[in-house]
């Protein structure tokens, strides 16, 4: 039997990204935390259509209902936090 996949990424560090609603920001900063390999094509293509093209980048998405749901789709790669205003 091969290794736990799960052990070293236990604790509340670890837990999937919260995503806030559009009322408390409109754009988002997100950060990918995690590579989509070992993953589902449906998850890398997800993080592709984001602008994701290299592990710990950094985007910025405006804060819509369709962003919201590929952000839930792929939250346990992902880092979410509200976008500096400028």
């Amino acid at each position: 039997m091969g290794r736990n996949p799960v052990v070293g990424r236990q604790g509340p560090a670890h837990h999937a990204a919260t995503i806030p609603d559009e009322r408390k920001a409109a754009r988002l900063a997100v950060k990918q935390i995690r590579s989509g390999i070992g993953h589902a094509a449906t998850m890398r293509r997800t993080l592709e259509a984001l602008g994701f093209r290299h592990h710990q980048q950094t985007i910025e998405v405006v804060n819509t209902a369709s962003v919201r749901g590929m952000l839930f789709k792929v939250r346990h790669l992902i880092e979410v936090t509200p976008a500096q205003e400028a």
